[in-house]
């Protein structure tokens, strides 16, 4: 299991004996554009199965909801008004605005030249962020799977195996950003239902397997960009050495700041935080809350020392009193 909580190198922890540099995201928000091209790179490379008849929620240009079984990532549309804009304000934090998703094809932008600073404004906004898995430094997910379907990749990233995961769910409520889902109710499907149903396999691939980002593993294996950020046409998602996207992550909050947009600020990038800090690292322009995310993550497993230190005290206290009383009976 290795180390349960403060910074440390996850690769070294899994007992890797040869390494590769730990492997990340850097997400900036501020640069996000809400095309989903991310999306749709992610299902397409992994084979997942579509989110329905792709309707709009209602709530927002969303139409996946959240991160899922089936949705690896996900592209979050938070839109805020006047009244939202003055509570931020007096807070402190100056304002940005994204603009509103356009549509038809979109536009090969020319990176070298591009302004990517983000527009102010009085009345409206829109916060977009694209979401994934955050490839913890500690990660619950993995420590508390009891098959070992979850591993450590000599990336320092976090794989679920298919063929070894029994569907038991557990992995589930280890992870506090509610990312990893089986990829239906209940568990695996048994023999006795596929031969109802006529088939050797599900039709959809994984059905009751807990499934995530692998951070296109298969692709880092052959020194290739994972498909999301390859497809990204801003460079909002950004991928490399875990170090280098932390470094680039906090240039990038200096620029903003030095602009005036002082609500910039990171997600992920603290060593000292309830996970040890994540492989996958954000620039919010707002509170975690706003984009569906836990102020203060805290991995399950972190207190297990704590635990063991507090039950093994109970123990020594309660075979205390009984040598107390055994003692004190015969005399």
């Amino acid at each position: 299991m290795g180390q349960l909580s403060g910074p440390t190198d996850p690769a070294v922890d899994a007992h890797w004996e040869h390494h590769e540099s730990r492997k990340g995201f850097f997400t900036d928000t501020s640069i996000c554009i809400g095309c989903k091209a991310c999306e749709v790179a992610c299902k397409e490379w992994n084979h997942n199965p579509g989110d329905g008849n792709l309707e709009l929620l209602g709530s927002s240009y969303d139409n996946t909801g959240a991160l899922g079984a089936s949705t690896w990532r996900h592209v979050a549309f938070v839109e805020q008004g006047q009244e939202r804009i003055k509570e931020a304000r007096e807070t402190g934090r100056a304002l940005v605005s994204l603009g509103m998703p356009k549509f038809g094809p979109p536009s090969q932008p020319d990176l070298a030249s591009a302004d990517t600073t983000p527009p102010d404004t009085a009345d409206f906004r829109w916060l977009m962020s694209s979401d994934v898995c955050k490839h913890c430094t500690h990660a619950g997910c993995l420590d508390v799977c009891p098959t070992g379907a979850l591993f450590r990749t000599e990336f320092g990233t976090v794989v679920v195996q298919d063929d070894v995961c029994n569907g038991c769910g557990t992995c589930v409520a280890g992870c506090p950003f509610g990312v990893i889902e089986r990829r239906s109710d209940g568990t695996a499907m048994v023999a006795s239902e596929r031969k109802e149903q006529h088939t050797d396999h599900p039709a959809i691939p994984n059905v009751g397997v807990a499934q995530k980002c692998t951070l296109c593993y298969d692709r880092l294996v052959d020194d290739e960009t994972p498909a999301c950020a390859k497809a990204c046409p801003t460079t909002s998602i950004k991928f490399g050495d875990h170090d280098t996207m932390v470094e680039t992550a906090r240039e990038r909050v200096a620029e903003l700041h030095a602009q005036g947009l002082t609500e910039a600020r990171l997600y992920g990038a603290n060593e000292l935080d309830g996970v040890g800090g994540t492989g996958s690292v954000f620039l919010l322009l707002d509170e975690p809350e706003v984009y569906g995310l836990p102020p203060d993550p805290r991995v399950p497993t972190a207190d297990l020392p704590q635990m063991y230190r507090r039950a093994g005290m109970a123990v020594a206290g309660m075979v205390a009193a009984a040598a107390f009383a055994f003692l004190g009976g015969k005399a």
